[in-house]
């Protein structure tokens, strides 16, 4: 039977639909209805009916995995930790069944990068995997020895709501971030947090997102090669704490500035300073499949032997 998958972003929602064989049938994406939580529930419920229709599946046939910006509370099932907030407190997964009738799993859409990459992606074969997403939010997932690691609190992997490590004197005590903390890894590291950087050393107000920053490297842009060469060093702290945690075999990264291919040379070239070893085998990949692993990883939350 063929598997449905959903990637819930901040920006857009993407649906793809996955054979048993683990090819794409059929893939699509809307904008999302931003601050509008019924409106993005309608959104996920056209998506779905419009990817049944293409590859010819009855409405409610199929089983659909979704990815979302947030997780689940192990207590009254509502949303949590969310940075798209419309979705924090609501009974999404109950909310969403009602609509679509038909079997539903969520995960955390770091979890279903992680999940998508360690099966046939950057980590395939690998025993411990990390995904990163760098986007409009800074989430992990981990994946070990292929399966989906969640956690007592549904939390694993979420490196992006601890302190940047090792902070300088000039980066504390650091930005709020939306959770209520201060000086999270998300407010140094996510796309906005870049941008930011930028406009505060008075970078060029027609540069208007992360992706234009980083673009800005070698026109002759010296405050954007400034924002990036402290982005690196922030990017290697944060992820060195990661290894010395977990000890990854790779660390797989997605979301809009895993598309920046300097990272994956600057970052390992630093990172040593502070992993807790005499040398460092993890690699630091970009996802294979692209901003396409969230949806195919949201899919393989249903296996062939669950229906």
């Amino acid at each position: 039977m063929n598997r449905i998958g959903v990637d819930l972003g901040g920006t857009k929602i993407a649906v793809a639909v996955m054979s048993p064989e683990g090819d794409v049938l059929f893939e699509n994406r809307l904008l999302t209805p931003i601050g509008d939580y019924h409106a993005t529930l309608a959104a996920i419920v056209t998506l779905v009916r419009e990817a049944e229709t293409a590859v010819g599946m009855v409405a409610g046939s199929g089983p659909v995995g979704i990815g979302i910006p947030g997780a689940e509370s192990a207590g009254d099932a509502t949303i949590k930790n969310a940075n798209s907030t419309v979705l924090n407190g609501q009974a999404f997964h109950r909310d969403l069944a009602e609509l679509l009738q038909q079997p539903l799993r969520l995960a955390n859409d770091a979890n279903c990068l992680a999940l998508s990459e360690a099966f046939d992606g950057a980590g395939a074969n690998a025993k411990v995997v990390f995904g990163v997403i760098l986007g409009t939010g800074v989430g992990g997932g981990l994946v070990i020895n292929g399966a989906l690691i969640g956690g007592a609190n549904r939390i694993a992997g979420e490196w992006g709501h601890n302190p940047l490590p090792w902070p300088q004197a000039d980066e504390q005590p650091g930005q709020t971030c939306y959770c209520g903390a201060t000086g999270c890894i998300e407010t140094w590291l996510s796309g906005p947090a870049l941008l930011a950087d930028y406009r505060r050393n008075g970078g060029g107000v027609d540069v208007i997102s992360a992706a234009a920053v980083c673009d800005q490297v070698g026109t002759g842009d010296g405050i954007a090669e400034a924002v990036l060469k402290r982005y690196y060093q922030r990017l290697a702290r944060g992820l060195a704490a990661v290894i010395n945690l977990i000890d990854p075999d790779v660390i797989v990264v997605g979301g809009g500035l895993s598309n920046h291919l300097p990272i994956y040379q600057q970052v390992p070239a630093l990172w040593h300073r502070w992993v807790f070893s005499d040398r460092v085998d993890t690699r630091l990949c970009r996802a294979d499949h692209g901003d396409a692993s969230g949806v195919r990883g949201a899919a393989r939350l249903w296996g062939l032997d669950d229906y």
